[in-house]
């Protein structure tokens, strides 16, 4: 019988309960790292654009011309891909968006009791150590319909980015779906913008 040798590495718990290893600069930090950038526009199931209106602090699925999308204020996402340690939970993503030359990302917020959208000024971070308001799991929607995605967030299982009518609006908003269930809601199409 022949012993292998087996090296035991001392472990260290950093902020956030980051887990680093001592002394061997090889291995990574377990935390999600930035691995690609896809530039993309979100399309709901009535063929309607996700457009985001920072100053009025709307984000809404619109009718869109051509002429519109070209000029593109508001609908030009970045999705910020992600490498994990736990690939089944999805392909985790953030979402960010250029106005009039200022750069916001997607968040999530606890206001009276109820979870909701925001877009902030700022750049997505490369390295996410821990748990984040911005990070989305990337999900096929059904297992027959490879094209379409829907995204759960990533601090609340079960809580999807979906659309709910509000008079004239359908507004971007996370909405609770039971396990198995079925919600054309948040069911999105992720379409190339031409930028890549």
């Amino acid at each position: 019988m022949n012993a292998e040798e087996i090296l035991v590495h001392a472990v260290e718990l950093g902020e956030n309960f980051c887990l680093y290893f001592d002394d061997d600069d090889e291995l990574e930090c377990d935390a999600l790292c930035k691995e690609k950038i896809l530039h993309r526009v979100l399309r709901n199931v009535n063929s309607q654009l996700l457009v985001v209106r920072p100053d009025l602090n709307v984000a809404a699925f619109e009718d869109v011309t051509d002429q519109e999308m070209q000029s593109g204020k508001g609908m030009h996402f970045s999705i910020h891909c992600y490498k994990t340690t736990t690939p089944l939970e999805g392909l985790p993503v953030a979402f960010s968006l250029q106005v009039e030359n200022k750069s916001y990302y997607m968040c999530c917020e606890k206001e009276c009791g109820k979870m909701i959208i925001r877009f902030k000024e700022g750049e997505v971070p490369k390295e996410i150590p821990g748990e984040s308001n911005i990070i989305f799991f990337k999900k096929t929607f059904t297992s027959c319909c490879s094209k379409a995605f829907k995204f759960e967030y990533s601090m609340e299982q079960g809580m999807f980015l979906a659309f709910e009518e509000e008079g004239c609006l359908r507004k971007l908003i996370l909405k609770k779906v039971p396990k198995d269930e079925v919600d054309e809601t948040m069911k999105m199409e992720v379409i190339s913008d031409q930028r890549e």
